[in-house]
């Protein structure tokens, strides 16, 4: 984990895909929050939504309600996306800057 974080490596996790192949017992005990809280950019993905059980709103959605995360950690989870995606940095920076000034609003 500490070169996960160390090195800003991105993690595309998938909660319900996680369920569904018994990595967890049940989404109340997924590790998404340890991982946020860790450091890790991490981000909420759906794998293969016919067979798993939901596309990307599904995963946050039941995710977020079975583990109770709040909103900051939905700030570092749309962060984390754009951290890790593969668009132009100059696109990237201004749509992190948006997000963070959003944020910082609330």
């Amino acid at each position: 984990m500490r070169r996960l974080a160390q090195d800003r490596i991105a993690l595309t996790v998938c909660p319900l895909s996680n369920l569904k192949l018994r990595v967890f017992p049940n989404l109340a005990d997924h590790n998404l929050r340890q991982l946020l809280d860790a450091g890790l950019v991490a981000t909420v993905n759906s794998d293969d939504p016919a067979y798993f059980g939901g596309y990307i709103n599904d995963n946050f959605l039941q995710t977020f309600a079975a583990t109770g995360l709040a909103a900051q950690h939905a700030y570092q989870l749309a962060r984390n996306s754009f951290v890790a995606s593969f668009i132009e940095e100059d696109a990237k920076r201004r749509y992190i800057e948006r997000l963070d000034a959003a944020f910082a609003q609330q």
